[in-house]
C-alpha cells in the first residue's frame, strides 16, 4: 500500500503535480503533517490569495470521491491531517500577540461577539478576533473541518434536507481582523448609527468571499450597499 502512494499525484495551486511525500516535505517547516486542500478555486479564492502571499501551497481536490479518499489517506498515515484551506486561520497569517495584549484581545472578542450577534440577530454566531498581518482583510469565514465533513457526508447520502444546526453547530466562525479600521470602528462605536450596517456588511462580505449568500441575504446586501453609497454621497454633497 505504501508503494501506491508514489503513484497518487496531486495538483497544487500552481497547476504542478506532486506526490503526498513531495508536498509534506516542502511544507515541513511551515505546517508539519498538515495537507491543505481546495475544493472550489472560485469559492475559496480569498484563502488561496492569503496562502499565496505567504508562499504556502495547497492541493486541489474537487471531486466527491475525494471525501472518502481523504479519510482513507488519514487512516493510512496516522499523523497526517487534511484540512480544507478555509478550516481555520493559519498561524502564519497572524501577528505575534504579546502576553500583555492577550487580555485586551479577549475583551475585544467579547465586545465584538456581542455587537455582531445583536446586529445580525443571531445569538449563536461564533466570532473570533485575530490580529492578521494582512490589514486589507477585515472579515472572513472559517468552517471547522469536522462539521463540514459531516455535512458533506450527509449530502452524499442525500440527507441534505437535515438541518446541521440540529447537531450542535454548523461549524462556521466569523473571523474579524483587530488590525482593520472598520473592526476598530465597531469596537469604539457600538451604538453608532451606522454600526449595524457595518456589522451586516462585514458578515455578508465574508460570506460572499466564502462563496455563499442566501437569495434573501443577497437582496439585503445589494440594498444595503446602495444605502452605504447614499450615505457616502450625502457626506460628499454636504
Amino acid at each position: 500500500a505504501e508503494k501506491m502512494d508514489e503513484y497518487i499525484i496531486f495538483k497544487d495551486l500552481d497547476g504542478k503535480y506532486l506526490t503526498l511525500k513531495d508536498y509534506l516535505e516542502a511544507a515541513k517547516d511551515k505546517h508539519e503533517n498538515k495537507v491543505f486542500y481546495v475544493t472550489d478555486e472560485k469559492e475559496q479564492s480569498q484563502y488561496i490569495n492569503m496562502f499565496r502571499e505567504e508562499k504556502l501551497n495547497a492541493v486541489i481536490l474537487t471531486h466527491n470521491i475525494d471525501n472518502p479518499f481523504i479519510t482513507h489517506e488519514e487512516q493510512k498515515h496516522e499523523n497526517v491531517k487534511f484540512l480544507r484551506i478555509d478550516a481555520d486561520v493559519n498561524e502564519i497569517f497572524k501577528e505575534e500577540v504579546k502576553e500583555e495584549d492577550k487580555e485586551t484581545l479577549e475583551n475585544q472578542a467579547k465586545t465584538l461577539t456581542e455587537t455582531f450577534r445583536k446586529a445580525l440577530g443571531n445569538d449563536k454566531l461564533e466570532v473570533k478576533v485575530e490580529k492578521l498581518k494582512n490589514e486589507s482583510v477585515a472579515s472572513m469565514i472559517t468552517v471547522s473541518e469536522e462539521s463540514r465533513r459531516m455535512a458533506d457526508m450527509m449530502k452524499m447520502y442525500s440527507m441534505g434536507g437535515m438541518d446541521m444546526s440540529a447537531f450542535g453547530a454548523t461549524g462556521e466562525t466569523l473571523v474579524l481582523n483587530a488590525n482593520h479600521p472598520l473592526v476598530k470602528y465597531v469596537l469604539e462605536n457600538k451604538e453608532g448609527e451606522n454600526t449595524v450596517k457595518i456589522c451586516e456588511q462585514l458578515y455578508d462580505l465574508a460570506s460572499l468571499a466564502h462563496g455563499q449568500l442566501s437569495p434573501e441575504r443577497m437582496t439585503n446586501f445589494v440594498n444595503r450597499s446602495n444605502d452605504i453609497m447614499m450615505i457616502m454621497a450625502g457626506q460628499k454633497a454636504e
